[in-house]
């Protein structure tokens, strides 16, 4: 073979090798693209789940805040008002005395239903110290108790989110939590909080069972 034919050859080879490298490229590529779009997917049916979520919480916290007032402090506040009624007056002083000191202790009763009602829509903790530290708390309880160990770092939290942010963040937290109790048997939980740029993220983790495509369906279903 002449040297012509040697390089019309070579050039063949190279011109092939170069097609099966763009080939190769433009397969990695859509593969690559196809992998984003189904992480991007999925990021979004966990950000439903994480609305669906706040939105069942506020919802549940709207019914029970009525159903404490209207079985707890309804029937304490009727009960101080029949001491302090009208035929208060017509009773002796001794017994008008009592009275007056039975409604108190009721009031004081109500009172303090209605500060731990307070307490339970923003703990103390988050409202005077933020986020980290009512996290940080809340997994130092976990821990305590034995059952499973839980853990958390924030790595940039220089600026707090607004109050009303925090305990929304605060309540997905918890409502995780509990939903990992309850389906997961894991043994340990991990929280990470960081920014990018300038959103703000939350990452749990957790040795045990995760959530499937499967649950993502139902879960839709069910929120719907």
């Amino acid at each position: 073979m002449n040297i012509s034919g040697v390089l019309f050859f070579g050039t063949i080879g190279m011109l092939a090798l170069a097609i099966g490298l763009v080939l190769f490229i433009i397969f990695h590529q859509r593969r690559v693209i196809r992998y984003q779009l189904k992480l991007k997917e999925m990021e979004e049916e966990q950000q439903k789940i994480l609305l669906n979520a706040s939105i069942r919480w506020q919802e549940e916290e709207r019914q029970r805040i009525a159903a404490d007032l209207h079985d707890d402090a309804g029937p304490l506040l009727a009960t101080a008002r029949l001491y302090l009624n009208e035929n208060l007056v017509k009773q002796d002083i001794n017994t008008q005395l009592q009275s007056i000191y039975n409604a108190k202790q009721i009031i004081d009763d109500t009172i303090q239903l209605i500060r731990n009602i307070s307490h339970s829509l923003m703990p103390p903790t988050l409202k005077n110290f933020g986020l980290e530290s009512a996290v940080n708390d809340l997994f130092q309880k976990i821990s305590a108790s034995g059952v499973i160990k839980a853990s958390c770092r924030f790595h940039d939290y220089r600026q707090r989110l607004r109050p009303e942010q925090e305990l929304l963040v605060f309540r997905i937290i918890q409502e995780l939590v509990n939903n990992i109790f309850k389906h997961s048997n894991a043994s340990f939980i991990h929280v990470t909080q960081n920014y990018n740029e300038d959103r703000f993220f939350i990452r749990l983790h957790h040795d045990g069972r995760g959530i499937t495509q499967a649950d993502v369906e139902r879960l839709n279903k069910s929120a719907l």
